[in-house]
């Protein structure tokens, strides 16, 4: 049985992973800076800005999920946030990789991209996004997420640790659906995220199809839903938006995502399966 530790699994999204890896098989040992609400898996509290706390949780454990990070540019002070992320991530991987652990995931962001929490006004330079996209993030969280995933980069190349960076766009649980009849039908409401979301169920199956593979080497991929989250045709929403984007690389007529998972698809075999509009007590066209 493989043995997995999980970071940030008291989180929003870590709460559904490691209900996931339990549920699949896995020996799970979550780790967090509290408790989780329900815990289903072993569970310690760690310090992960401290290396010899991640050396200690890491013994043993045939792969790491990282997901544990100060969630966005604004929860905490610019410098706090930066910090943390960036130190947690290098922590967690070099201890990692010094014990022998062969495969490692982590959770990095489409805040990446520089859109979500500009402050210049900046758009995209095509859509739908994917993982070519100049990276241009202006905030504290962006650019730890870019510097975790040059950290990652490093270290598979030291010794060929095979590790998957998740580019993860807003993420969803199954209750968090009840919100969505307030914005679905407002193309102003959700714009920095260019209208994305990803169920947090969807996520873990990319985690656990992302220690599974081999040969991956180092790789980045967009881990978004099919759809956008709103009940308005996507080139809609780009006019509204974004007009001066014109440089459109696949259709968008429907209600596609503005950013690509096809590398997702590709390499890991990973498809997302939880739409919103199933996940409502009625129907859009009820409502």
């Amino acid at each position: 049985m493989m043995r997995v530790v999980i970071t940030g699994a008291s989180g929003l999204l870590g709460t559904d992973v490691v209900k996931h890896f339990v549920e699949t098989g896995y020996e799970v040992l979550g780790v967090d800076i509290t408790r989780p609400k329900k815990q289903v898996a072993e569970h310690r509290i760690i310090d992960l800005t401290n290396m010899g706390e991640c050396y200690s949780v890491l013994a043993g454990a045939d792969a790491v999920i990282h997901l544990a990070a100060i969630p966005n540019a604004v929860t905490a002070a610019s410098d706090v946030t930066f910090r943390n992320n960036v130190t947690s991530t290098y922590n967690i991987l070099e201890a990692a990789n010094t014990l022998g652990i062969k495969k490692a995931v982590t959770a990095s962001s489409e805040c990446t991209y520089g859109i979500v929490f500009s402050q210049t006004g900046l758009t995209p330079k095509y859509i739908p996004i994917d993982e070519q996209h100049p990276t241009l993030p202006e905030d504290c969280y962006g650019l730890g997420k870019i510097l975790e995933e040059e950290t990652a980069s490093a270290i598979h190349r030291r010794n060929g640790m095979q590790i998957v960076a998740l580019r993860i766009g807003n993420v969803m649980t199954k209750e968090m659906y009840a919100m969505f009849p307030d914005f679905i039908k407002d193309p102003t409401q959700r714009i920095p995220i260019l209208w994305s979301y990803i169920d947090s169920r969807d996520i873990a199956t990319a985690c656990q199809l992302a220690i599974e593979k081999e040969n991956l080497g180092f790789q980045i991929v967009n881990i978004m839903a099919d759809h956008t989250s709103m009940d308005i045709p996507s080139i809609d929403l780009l006019k509204s938006a974004f007009p001066n984007v014109t440089d459109i690389r696949s259709d968008i007529s429907g209600y596609q995502s503005l950013y690509s998972n096809q590398k997702a698809k590709e390499i890991l075999g990973w498809k997302p399966v939880h739409v919103w509009r199933d996940n409502l007590p009625y129907t859009v066209e009820e409502k």
